[in-house]
């Protein structure tokens, strides 16, 4: 991190993969930063308080609010947002079996569901109805009773069982500086 002109940091970091660069308040949320500066709208910024995981994205292949990061932490980070989740087979399995599922009604969460069961899923890919529940804990849909989003789930750890091999990918992809 140097400072840039004003005395406000420049940080440098890695955004969907590619290198990113921004100049901002040292205090300023991620979720602003990426919305406001980088055009990514996937993380939303609903509570603002890490409580609904709407904003929820990749830091270093940790699944982590966005709203809660500052940017003086981003700076040499690695950040993947719900955009640039193609780059990791898993995270196509898991939208395939969302959708199968038709695990969403509005969407609005959807974004942070797929970020944190991407994530689940990368670090294991067997897992069984409470370990799911417990990697959800902190996200929030409003509109479904969750029940074909925990059907999605696993029926993605499902799939994903039958490619153990994808793992390694997943951590190469998630975590590579």
């Amino acid at each position: 991190m140097s400072l840039g002109s004003g005395a406000m940091p420049t940080l440098r970091f890695v955004l969907n993969g590619v290198q990113a660069v921004s100049v901002c308040p040292a205090d300023r949320r991620l979720a602003q930063i990426l919305r406001d500066e980088h055009g990514l709208t996937s993380a939303r910024m609903a509570c603002g308080i890490g409580r609904c995981g709407a904003c929820m994205v990749l830091w270093n292949g940790r699944p982590v609010n966005a709203c809660l990061v500052m940017a003086w932490q981003i700076d040499g980070a690695q950040i993947v947002t719900a955009e640039g989740l193609d780059t990791i087979p898993q995270a196509r399995i898991v939208k395939t079996a969302l959708a199968e599922e038709n695990a969403f009604q509005c969407g609005y969460c959807a974004p942070g569901f797929l970020v944190t069961l991407t994530a689940l899923l990368c670090e294991r890919a067997r897992v069984g109805e409470p370990d799911i529940r417990r990697a959800l804990e902190g996200n929030i849909c409003r509109c479904t009773g969750y029940h074909s989003i925990i059907r999605g789930a696993l029926r993605a750890a499902e799939m994903l069982a039958e490619q153990p091999a994808m793992t390694f990918q997943c951590r190469r992809n998630c975590n590579a500086n």
